[in-house]
């Protein structure tokens, strides 16, 4: 990493030995009541002409050309061709001073400019509204999604010993044992294919604290901007808590495991008693369904044992970003056939490592040896994903209703049948998976719908119901206020089109099609609405519509809807503050006004925006109150 910020630093222009960091703007920014605040002002990024973006394509061929070199001189010396020790003794001041002094002056200048644009002070958002008189309130609580928390080796055996406290999954470490020891490194990362728990001699656990979310990798944010926010209010390690969990695990084992509901039960009940004040639950991602699960077994008998009064008395809020409450469509791909092209809810970063160095039937068998990983598969069927002919989300003048989720250019054999529809592609699934994936999958999860008050009611003692809002209920908490904020916009996965797999060298039968582009069809990929990772009617139909229904929220919960659509920076790699991507929104100005708006108890002026026909294609759901 040295070596990356030394170039860093000679291409920003300084000359220091210290690590660099960006100066904040001056965060003293003013918005009349009713505008959002703006963080970058247009005139900054009317100043990055086209002039500049051909100069950008040059200075990436210059440093491309040389990262290449590099790269290939670290794959080289697998090989011992060329001694990696012996590159690392590069002086690299000589380097730099080797490449065109034209390249690396556009490397400064742009290094300028977007830290104007792309480092937007996130400071100002928690500025603003503490000049406007928001303050602490609540307790606040965040539970992360999958990419967000980090998995570090607590193992002692010899095979563990060389990754002790180094995290295997969220950190460059992930990379190095990816590369270097693919093998030891799958061993660590897959759980017990029957137990569901830790391997023999194998012990990985989920970092704690603010540091296990706030950023996946160094340089890439996933909640710290959100908590630079919070902490400009006055939040702090007491009266803020990351609760962080091993997203492998299935909601059971993770109880059983770790004590982790116990755990968030405690951290709750003592951030009331030490603040006199209910919490704020702010979940993102696969932690809504988490956090969903707990609400149940916190009541349970005989398990968190609160009764049925407990959420009302120690929850105001429960802020559901971005959540995947029907599950992530792009999560079938992964289990059934390792495609990792933009699936799965993985970063840029971790998709490349598993594409690079892993084969698909070895991407198969880690995902189904991760069982949280099988909470995303699509939830609620046919009733909501659409059947054979016809889907709630299908647009007017599609050619190819999204009711067909699984699709098959040649239909000729049991490998690859008839067009399949939701239900359907989850009983494919499971007819050509192994024993141990199929028994784990039963046991643990249900994507059905209850379509009664008494199955409903039902469903509230069996715990394999208790992540699936279709077939279980909010808790009876006439108080509790849900807040549904999330991006709308952005192409995401809808459905796709398969064909069998010829590679004699894989054990994965089929693969999708990507030589099939037509029309709707992009390398055999059908882009719906959504945010880039959950489709649109994971994300809202619950809130819109789904629990306006009386079983399914018999105490008559207070739900709000936010969509913030997709307007990304044209020069962030992030997206910048108007972005309404699945991760990069945490980052979004907006999104932090509302968040710290709601922990300083003035959730009662947010107000409903609707962006999209989330609400039209709601009415469409063939669920229906009870008769």
């Amino acid at each position: 990493m040295s070596t990356l910020n030394t170039i860093r630093r000679r291409l920003a222009g300084d000359s220091s030995s210290e690590p660099s960091r960006a100066p904040s703007p001056n965060p003293a920014i003013r918005a009349r009541d009713g505008e959002p605040v703006t963080l970058i002002p247009a005139s900054k990024l009317k100043k990055l002409t086209n002039a500049r973006s051909k100069r950008r394509q040059w200075l990436v061929f210059g440093l491309g050309g040389l990262f290449g070199i590099i790269v290939a001189a670290f794959f080289a010396q697998q090989h011992d061709v060329i001694n990696l020790e012996g590159l690392m003794d590069i002086n690299l001041d000589s380097l730099l001073d080797a490449i065109p002094a034209g390249i690396v002056n556009d490397a400064r200048d742009i290094t300028r400019h977007e830290r104007e644009t792309v480092n937007y002070d996130s400071f100002s958002v928690g500025l603003h509204l503490q000049s406007q008189g928001v303050k602490v309130k609540h307790p606040v609580i965040m539970i992360p999604g999958v990419i967000s928390t980090g998995l570090e080796s607590w193992g002692t055996e010899e095979v563990s010993r060389q990754y002790f406290r180094k995290r295997l999954w969220g950190s460059w470490s992930m990379m190095r044992a990816l590369v270097l020891d693919k093998a030891s490194w799958k061993r660590h990362i897959m759980l017990d294919k029957v137990t569901g728990m830790d391997p023999p001699g194998i012990k990985l656990r989920a970092a704690q604290g603010f540091d296990a979310a706030d950023f996946f990798i160094t340089g890439y944010w996933i909640w710290s901007k959100i908590l630079e926010n919070l902490a400009t209010l006055g939040y702090d390690p007491t009266n803020a808590f990351t609760a962080a969990y091993d997203w492998r695990l299935s909601c059971e084992k993770l109880e059983l495991r770790d004590q982790y509901f116990t755990r968030l039960k405690a951290h709750i009940e003592l951030a009331k008693k030490t603040s006199g004040e209910k919490v704020v639950l702010v979940s993102h991602s696969m932690g809504s369904q988490v956090l969903f699960y707990f609400f149940h077994w916190v009541e349970a008998e005989g398990y968190g044992g609160g009764g049925p009064k407990w959420v009302d008395d120690f929850v105001d809020s429960w802020i559901n970003i971005s959540g995947s409450l029907l599950g992530a469509l792009k999560g079938y791909p992964a289990v059934l056939s390792g495609e990792m092209k933009d699936t799965a809810q993985l970063n840029a970063f971790a998709v490349y490592g598993l594409e690079k160095f892993l084969a698909k039937h070895e991407r198969v068998e880690i995902f189904r040896a991760m069982p949280g990983a099988s909470s995303m598969l699509p939830i609620g069927g046919n009733a909501v994903w659409g059947n054979k002919t016809f889907a709630p989300d299908d647009h007017y003048n599609q050619t190819v209703s999204y009711g067909t989720f699984i699709n098959f250019k040649e239909s000729n054999s049991t490998q690859s049948p008839a067009n399949l529809t939701v239900d359907e592609s989850h009983a494919y699934l499971m007819k050509h998976s192994d024993t141990w994936y199929q028994d784990q999958v039963r046991s643990t999860y249900s994507y059905g719908v209850a379509h009664s008050k008494a199955e409903v009611e039902r469903n509230a003692k069996d715990s394999k119901k208790w992540m699936n809002p279709l077939e279980t209920r909010l808790p009876l908490a006439p108080h509790l206020k849900i807040y549904c904020f999330y991006g709308v916009g952005k192409p995401t996965e809808r459905s796709y089109w398969y064909r069998e797999d010829p590679d004699p060298s894989s054990n994965v039968n089929v693969t999708i099609d990507t030589s099939l582009t037509h029309e709707e069809i992009d390398h055999g990929v059908i882009m719906g609405e959504g945010d880039g990772t959950v489709p649109l009617m994971s994300n809202g139909y619950m809130c819109t519509k789904g629990w306006r229904i009386n079983r399914y929220n018999p105490a008559g919960v207070r739900i709000k809807v936010y969509e913030m659509p997709h307007e990304p920076d044209r020069f962030s790699p992030r997206g910048g503050p108007n972005t309404g991507d699945h991760v990069d929104i945490l980052g979004r100005a907006s999104l932090n006004d509302l968040i710290l708006r709601v922990a300083g108890g003035k959730g009662s002026h947010v107000e409903e925006n609707y962006v999209t026909n989330i609400r039209e294609y709601s009415e469409k759901v063939k669920i229906y109150e009870d008769k």
